[in-house]
């Protein structure tokens, strides 16, 4: 099944299953221009997102594309934005997908499935996102008498709370009135504060009885943006204490880089009491593993 989202991949479809003989099945991403009201690099939803086609000119598309002999039409996809914390975008999105769906069958164009992606929030601080059985309550609302598949995506309200960043404390440092816990674990590890300033909640490994101060948790990364969290209350720690920060189990892995030459972290499955590696630590060797030294470097010949 191909997702697009413009008539050049549609077209470069239609040519490449002809080569092959085939019909290929296709849904057409459509772009609700609906507010998700979550941070703007995470909003997909939005006409001036570069995400979809306009929804208003997606009818006429899936005319020309009924056209097209190598192309079969299946379904319809929108994803409006990540960490939702309100059902009501959600509705507002669907509402205008199922007049575009009527639009369709009303000039014989059947599709099979609908895809709602994702984008359903969890709980970082203190947001408070809807069950996933007030969602689909919703949905089957809005979509009650049509006979589709639905399709969800729901990746973070699945995995987001499921994971935490080990982090270790290096160094603390005063300088004037600020407080920094520089931490082994950074921006490359965990890129999400830097890049959104989102909230990951930092918790002490071992509980105990001390004072709360106001910090900033950072890395070791010569980078201003090398932080976890800034002016946060924690309790007093040491170095060598050990720092959860929670909620990373999203985007966390996923967006980690070897920025500054820091290997990547490894990744521990725990089970109840017991614990499983599922990805080693890389090695400074894994690093260069891939790297080659032209000769006339490696052997000091003049480039002239």
């Amino acid at each position: 099944m191909f997702n697009v989202e413009s008539m050049q991949e549609i077209e470069a479809i239609n040519r490449i299953a002809g080569r092959l003989g085939k019909k290929a099945p296709i849904a057409l991403r459509v772009n609700p221009d609906v507010d998700p009201m979550t941070h703007p690099y995470i909003s997909t939803g939005l006409k001036e997102n570069k995400f979809g086609l306009d929804i208003k000119d997606a009818l006429s598309y899936y005319v020309k594309i009924a056209s097209l002999p190598n192309i079969t039409i299946r379904g319809v996809d929108c994803h409006i934005g990540s960490q939702l914390t309100d059902v009501s975008p959600f509705i507002d999105a669907l509402k205008k997908i199922r007049t575009l769906i009527n639009d369709l069958q009303k000039n014989g164009i059947e599709i099979s499935y609908l895809d709602l992606g994702g984008g359903l929030g969890i709980t970082y601080h203190d947001e408070m996102p809807p069950e996933p059985k007030e969602y689909a309550t919703a949905v089957l609302e809005v979509l009650r008498g049509l006979n589709l598949k639905l399709i969800f995506e729901p990746g973070r309200a699945i995995v987001g709370n499921a994971g935490i960043l080990l982090a270790k404390v290096i160094y603390i440092k005063h300088s004037g009135s600020k407080q920094f816990v520089i931490i082994d674990a950074a921006m490359n590890d965990l890129i999400r504060p830097a890049l959104y300033h989102s909230y990951h909640a930092i918790k002490p490994v071992i509980r105990r009885d001390a004072e709360s101060f106001i910090v900033d948790v950072v890395g070791p990364i010569c980078e201003s943006s090398d932080f976890i969290a800034k002016e946060r209350s924690l309790p007093e720690v040491s170095q060598g204490d050990l720092l959860a920060i929670m909620s990373a189990g999203a985007y966390g892995f996923a967006m980690s880089s070897n920025y500054n030459s820091r290997v990547k972290a490894c990744e521990v499955l725990v089970d109840g009491e017991q614990m499983h590696i599922i990805r080693e630590r890389e090695s400074y060797e894994d690093l260069i593993k891939g790297e080659r030294i032209p000769d006339f470097i490696a052997l000091g010949r003049k480039t002239s």
